[in-house]
């Protein structure tokens, strides 16, 4: 996971790529490096990851009131969502992709069966919870996040946009761009 500066305006720019449970560490590290209050640039290639590891991402983007924004670049499903929709920016592009799912656990522990049963428990109001806080970070009705989990829904770019849960810019070079990124 790389950090670099842009320039002129110095805003940090972080990549969120693949697993976010695999770079959670170093994510976190990048993200405390913000100033709070500060503003970065989140570039999302995510197939997502450990619902916990979202859990905290968006935390320290809210908690910090970092002035994010978000641009998927490729992909940006399941847990990566959760700081995608924490965002104060969401930008998508006509490639860009989505994928709402209900949650997935596994466990590869050899568990007894009270543990296995308060864990489908908490598994349960976990999901639920997640559900409702994404609709409210992206600032829509429940009903909306709740079909495209139902339904395991890609979403791309223009339908996000549509739904007015991010705004949709077009591919073009940095010149162009600029006034999305660094308005």
């Amino acid at each position: 996971m790389r950090e670099r500066k842009s320039e002129p305006e110095g805003i940090l720019e972080i990549p969120l790529v693949g697993d976010l449970t695999d770079g959670a560490a170093d994510l976190c590290d990048k993200l405390l490096s913000v100033p709070p209050g500060g503003e970065c640039i989140l570039y999302f290639d995510s197939l997502g990851g450990n619902p916990y590891t979202a859990t905290a991402l968006t935390s320290l983007i809210l908690l910090r009131g970092l002035k994010a924004t978000g641009v998927v670049a490729g992909e940006c499903s399941s847990a990566a969502l959760w700081p995608f929709a924490a965002c104060r920016r969401r930008l998508v592009t006509p490639f860009s992709v989505m994928l709402f799912h209900p949650m997935k656990w596994q466990s590869e522990e050899n568990v007894v069966i009270g543990e296995a049963a308060e864990w489908a428990r908490h598994f349960t109001q976990l999901e639920k919870d997640m559900d409702r806080l994404l609709a409210d970070l992206f600032g829509c009705q429940s009903e909306k996040i709740e079909d495209w989990v139902r339904a395991c829904r890609y979403v791309t770019g223009p339908e996000l946009a549509a739904a007015g849960l991010a705004e949709l810019v077009e591919l073009a070079p940095l010149d162009v761009l600029k006034k999305y990124l660094f308005p």
